[in-house]
């Protein structure tokens, strides 16, 4: 069987969905593993590194469609302008994996469906044990969290940590982190590291002892937060009335801080607003926001993605996809999460579809000829699949994400 890594096209992705230490277990699979040629160079890896590896590189995209499984970092939504070139280069029976933003972009996966190829989507992992090593969603975010937190030093008119110095005594930093789960307890620990003081909030509150394990002090809000926690730990959309609240409250916790990092966003839906342009104006001149929920409209009222807003003396980031700026290590980890999969689905050599297992399940999008996720056929408006029970999808996060990581307050 062949499997192909093919070069991301998406404008600034410089991500690789495998590297040359992730060639040799499928080799020893009984792989053959195609590389189309430059595909890792813009994280660091060369075509003879795969070559040294085992791998074949090939200089043609279409040849690398050719192959039996077909793996990349962004497909279908999570590159939409590519996917009108290189649909038709698929084919019946053939498989594609990698993060394709089904919730955001869910008419892409009706047209994968299509030509026949099984399209899954490494988002929906669902947040069980044996799929941790998995987890795209958690790896891109850690990668989010840590890198926000730098934009912001970077930004900030101050230094993060105390000093105390023959001119005087600096003050630390003050760093807000909203939504404590991945990315959030990632920007965290960075913002520790870098020595700044370190508050956070999440609607859930039980992530406060995590918080504090890493040295934040855990902000509480007089809400009702009883039902704020889904399936897979992941945070649901609260009522307006909620968001209402909490912007009031939060808006004080804001103005306290010299940089505010929030990771909040509702997979499939319009990222909450949890900062108003009126909370903005409250904060000091200098203050930074980086909003990595930005690419489903933010959780601040000013942001843009993937745009820097200087407004009030404040400066806001909207990044989208902060793993591809670091991508030698996002490709690590990303390699490894899709290497993982792979092999749960190899079985003597070959993929083997058991649609008894949630991993499988809850990752296939498309299946001889048919989107079958329920809640993306009902998202398209088309009827239930005989014997398809609905499940909840776990997609996010960080934060596209696919960094497109696409974000989340539980990612």
């Amino acid at each position: 069987m062949k499997i192909a890594v093919v070069k991301e096209t998406f404008p600034g992705e410089r991500r690789v969905a495998l590297i040359p230490s992730a060639i040799a277990p499928l080799l020893k699979a009984g792989c053959e593993v195609l590389v189309q040629s430059e595909a890792g160079q813009s994280a660091g890896f060369l075509d003879a590194d795969y070559e040294q590896a085992g791998a074949q590189i090939i200089a043609d995209r279409t040849a690398a469609f050719a192959a039996d499984v077909v793996v990349a970092v962004r497909f279908a939504g999570a590159d939409p302008d590519s996917l009108e070139h290189d649909l038709p280069r698929l084919r019946e029976g053939q498989i594609l994996i990698g993060s394709v933003d089904p919730l955001g972009y869910p008419e892409s996966v009706a047209k994968v469906s299509e030509t026949g190829a099984a399209l899954f989507g490494l988002e929906l992992i669902p947040r069980i044990t044996r799929a941790q090593s998995m987890d795209v969603l958690s790896s891109m975010a850690t990668i989010a969290g840590y890198r926000a937190v730098l934009l912001g030093a970077l930004e900030l008119p101050k230094m993060f940590p105390l000093m105390m110095t023959a001119a005087g005594t600096l003050s630390p930093a003050r760093v807000f982190v909203i939504g404590a789960g991945v990315a959030g307890l990632q920007a965290i620990a960075t913002a520790r590291r870098l020595g700044a003081v370190v508050q956070a909030y999440d609607v859930r509150p039980a992530v406060r002892e995590q918080c504090e394990s890493l040295g934040a002090k855990f902000v509480e809000l007089p809400l009702e937060t009883g039902d704020s926690e889904g399936k897979g730990g992941y945070a649901k959309a609260m009522d307006e009335s909620f968001y209402q609240r909490q912007r009031q409250l939060m808006a004080e916790v804001v103005a306290e801080n010299d940089v505010v990092v929030t990771t909040a966003a509702i997979p499939g839906k319009k990222s909450p607003l949890l900062i108003t342009e009126d909370a903005v104006k409250g904060m000091q001149p200098g203050s930074v926001i980086v909003d990595l929920a930005a690419e489903r409209g933010g959780n601040c009222e000013l942001s843009q993605p993937d745009q820097r807003v200087d407004v009030h003396g404040v400066t806001i980031l909207g990044p989208t996809n902060l793993p591809a700026e670091v991508p030698n290590h996002a490709s690590q980890m990303y390699a490894k999460n899709v290497i993982t999969f792979l092999n749960h689905l190899l079985k003597d050599g070959e993929i083997q579809l058991d649609l008894s297992d949630e991993i499988t399940r809850d990752t296939l999008l498309t299946h001889d000829r048919q989107v079958v996720q329920s809640r993306l056929r009902e998202i398209l408006d088309l009827p239930p699949l005989e014997n398809n029970e609905p499940t909840e999808e776990s997609a996010e996060e960080p934060a596209s994400e696919s960094g497109s990581a696409k974000n989340e307050e539980s990612n």
